[in-house]
C-alpha cells in the first residue's frame, strides 16, 4: 500500500567540508541519487532538511556588509531566505532523477512558517548559538546597541556567539496547503531549517528572533498532513542504547513506551539523538497506524522492508 512519508534530512545530506555553492549542490546530487528508489515508488513524499551551516554563513555575511546601503537582515528573513536557496538545490536534482526515471511528477518548494507560543518558556532559556564568532569587546558593542541581545562565549575559546530561544512548534501555517499538493503527486520540500518562527499578532503572523529544531517541525509536519510515516536521516544507521559503552545495544524495532522508558533514564544525548527520539515518539503517538523511522541516508529504501533503521511504533 501507498504511504505518506515525510523524510527529513540530515545536515550531512547537505553539507560538506567546503562551503561553496557548487560543493554543496554536489552533495545534493548524491542524496537525492541515494533516494532514487523512493522516487519510483508510488508513495507521497515530503522533504524537510536542515539549514544550520548555510545560515551560519549567511548571517556572518549578513554582519560584514552591515551599513545604511545595505542593513542586514534579521534572523527570521535569513531563515527564509535558506529555505528558498536549498529547496532550489533540492529541486534541481529532484528533476535530474524524475527526469532519468522517466517520471512527470513535479517538485516545488514552500517556504514555510511555523507557528510557536509567544510564552514558551523556552524563550527564557536561549541556548541555540548562531552567527558569527565575536570578540569580548565587539560583543560589548553590539550589546550596547541591542541590550536584549543574548552572548555566549564559545567553550573551545573561539570568542562569543549570540544565542537565541528554540521554541517548539504548534503549528505549520502551510500544512493544508502542502497536503492538498502531496495528495496530487508532487514532491513537495517545506519546514527548511525548521521553518520561520513566527507568533500571531494582530491579523497577522510576524517573525520572531529564533531557530526551530528540524526534527520538530518535520515532526509536526508529519502529523498535521496525516502522514504514515516519518523518516528521520541522520549519520547513523540505528539508535542505539550505551552508545559507544561496553554494553551498547542497537535498536531496531521497538515499542513507543519502551523507547519513552530508555529516554527518561538518559539513554540518548541532549542536543544529538535525543531530540530526533522525542520527535519520533510524538508522532507515533499522533494517531493510529503511525511509524517513526530512524536510520541513516544510505540505508533509507532498505528500511521499508524492515531491512535497517529503527523502526518506532505504538
Amino acid at each position: 500500500m501507498d504511504k505518506k512519508i515525510v523524510i527529513a534530512l540530515g545536515g550531512n545530506a547537505i553539507q560538506t567540508s567546503e562551503g561553496s555553492a557548487e560543493a554543496q549542490r554536489r552533495a545534493i546530487r548524491m542524496t537525492m541519487q541515494t533516494l532514487k528508489p523512493l522516487f519510483q515508488s508510488d508513495n507521497d513524499i515530503v522533504i524537510s532538511h536542515g539549514n544550520g551551516p548555510q545560515i551560519g554563513n549567511l548571517l556572518i555575511q549578513q554582519s560584514q556588509s552591515d551599513s545604511e546601503q545595505t542593513p542586514a537582515m534579521p534572523l527570521d528573513v535569513c531563515g527564509s531566505m535558506t529555505q528558498g536557496m536549498i529547496g532550489y538545490w533540492l529541486e534541481t536534482e529532484i528533476n535530474r532523477v524524475l527526469s532519468e526515471i522517466g517520471s512527470d511528477r513535479a517538485v516545488g518548494t514552500i517556504i514555510t512558517r511555523v507557528e510557536v507560543d509567544k510564552d514558551d518558556p523556552r524563550f527564557d532559556r536561549p541556548t541555540k548559538p548562531i552567527g558569527p564568532f565575536y570578540t569580548e569587546e565587539e560583543m560589548q558593542e553590539l550589546k550596547e546597541a541591542q541590550p536584549e541581545a543574548i552572548y555566549k562565549a564559545d567553550s573551545a575559546g573561539r570568542g562569543y556567539r549570540k544565542v537565541v530561544a528554540s521554541p517548539l512548534p504548534i503549528s505549520i501555517l502551510e500544512h493544508k496547503l502542502i497536503s492538498t499538493l502531496v495528495e496530487q503527486k508532487n514532491i513537495i520540500i517545506a519546514c527548511g531549517g525548521g521553518g520561520v518562527p513566527v507568533i500571531k499578532k494582530d491579523n497577522t503572523y510576524e517573525g520572531v528572533d529564533a531557530v526551530i529544531d528540524k526534527d520538530f517541525a518535520s515532526e509536526k509536519l508529519a502529523a498535521l498532513i496525516d502522514a504514515d510515516t516519518l523518516m528521520i536521516l541522520t549519520n547513523v544507521e540505528h539508535v542505539y542504547i550505551n552508545f559507544k559503552e561496553p554494553n551498547e545495544e542497537k535498536l531496531t524495532d521497538i515499542d513507543v513506551e519502551t523507547l519513552k522508558r530508555y529516554a527518561k533514564e538518559g539513554k540518548f544525548a541532549e542536543g544529538s539523538m535525543l531530540p530526533k527520539i522525542e520527535a519520533a515518539i510524538d508522532f507515533v503517538e499522533s494517531g493510529e497506524h503511525k511509524e517513526a523511522i530512524i536510520t541513516n541516508l544510505e540505508n533509507a529504501y532498505q528500511t521499508f522492508d524492515k531491512q535497517a533503521g529503527t523502526h518506532i511504533h505504538k
